[in-house]
C-alpha cells in the first residue's frame, strides 16, 4: 500500500475528484439529456407519420376529449367562420430560405367556441416588411388543419404594431388571445401547452403552409452514447495513468543510486540519487 501513498498527492487528489465529477455529469445529466431528446424525436415523429395515414377527426372529439392524450399533429376538420379583421403576424419566420412572416388568425366554430389558426406563410417584401396580406374568406367554411402545440412566449419579446399589423414573435393561444382581445379555446394537447391548427394546403384563407420536420431522429442517440463512452473512458484514462505511474517509479529505484568509480573526478558527473530523482518529480514531500 505504501507504493500509493503518491496518489494521496493534491495534484493526483484533484485530478480524481476532476474525472469523478466529469464520469458523474455524463451518466447523470449528458447521455440521459441526449438520450431524452432522441425518445422525443422519435415520439414526434410516429405521432406525425400515424397523422399522415390517419384520416381527419373533428376538432369537436378533440376538444371534447381526454385532454391527457396526445393530440399534436393530429389531421382535423373544423366548421365555422373566420372572425374579421383577426389577423396577427409572427415575425422572424423563413419561407424558402428568406424572412417571412406567419400568418395568424381566430375561427369560431358553430358550436360558438374559437380557435386559434396558422393560415401559412408569406415572403415579407425586401426581407424588412409583410407584404400586403388578404383577410380570409367571409361566410361559413370547412377547414382541414393540424393540431399543433402552442410555442410559448419570449419575455423580451413584447407584441406590437408595425406597418398596420398587430406582430408577434411566437405562436401562443393565451397571448394571441390578448392580443386579439378575444377568448381563444386551446386545444387540448396532452402537454401544458394548449394548441391551435395549423391549416394544410389548399384550404380556404391558407398561404403556404409550414413544411413537416424531417423524419429522422437527428444525432442524439449517437451523441447520448458518446458521453456514456466517455464517462466509461474517463475513470479508464485515470487507471492508465496511476499504473504508468507505478511503472515509472519502479524504474526509478531500480536505476543505480551510487556510481560506480567511488572517487569520482571533477570531471566524472556523480549519478544522481534515487531520491533525487524522484523528488526532483514529485517535490520533496513524498
Amino acid at each position: 500500500m505504501r507504493k500509493l501513498t503518491f496518489l494521496l498527492r493534491p495534484s493526483w487528489l484533484i485530478l480524481a475528484v476532476i474525472v469523478a465529477a466529469f464520469a458523474y455529469l455524463c451518466f447523470t445529466v449528458l447521455a440521459p439529456w441526449q438520450l431524452g431528446k432522441n425518445d422525443s424525436t422519435e415520439h414526434r415523429n410516429q405521432l406525425i407519420a400515424d397523422s399522415v395515414q390517419a384520416d381527419p377527426v373533428a376538432v369537436t372529439d378533440v376538444l371534447d376529449g381526454d385532454p391527457g392524450t396526445r393530440t399534436e399533429w393530429r389531421k382535423v376538420t373544423a366548421t365555422g367562420a373566420f372572425v374579421p379583421e383577426s389577423t396577427v403576424l409572427v415575425r422572424l419566420r423563413h419561407l424558402d430560405g428568406a424572412p417571412g412572416y406567419a400568418v395568424l388568425a381566430a375561427f369560431r366554430l358553430d358550436d360558438g367556441r374559437t380557435l386559434l389558426v396558422d393560415r401559412g406563410l408569406v415572403a415579407s417584401v425586401d426581407g424588412t416588411r409583410p407584404p400586403a396580406i388578404a383577410d380570409p374568406p367571409a361566410g361559413p367554411q370547412r377547414i382541414e388543419a393540424r393540431v399543433r402545440a402552442s410555442e410559448g412566449v419570449v419575455p423580451d419579446k413584447t407584441p406590437s404594431t408595425q406597418d398596420g399589423f398587430r406582430q408577434v414573435y411566437t405562436v401562443d393561444t393565451t397571448q394571441e388571445s390578448a392580443v386579439l382581445g378575444t377568448p381563444l379555446t386551446p386545444i387540448p394537447t396532452g402537454t401544458d401547452k394548449g394548441g391551435y391548427l395549423q391549416l394544410a394546403a389548399d384550404q380556404p384563407g391558407a398561404f403556404t403552409p409550414a413544411p413537416l420536420p424531417q423524419l429522422d431522429a437527428g444525432p442524439y442517440l449517437s451523441y447520448g452514447l458518446q458521453w456514456l463512452a466517455f464517462g466509461l473512458m474517463a475513470p479508464l484514462g485515470l487507471g492508465y495513468f496511476v499504473v504508468a505511474e507505478l511503472k515509472a517509479r519502479r524504474r526509478d529505484r531500480a536505476q543505480p543510486s551510487t556510481p560506480t568509480n567511488p572517487t569520482p573526478t571533477v570531471d566524472t558527473p556523480t549519478q544522481p540519487t534515487t531520491e533525487a530523482r524522484l523528488a526532483d518529480r514529485y517535490g520533496r514531500n513524498r
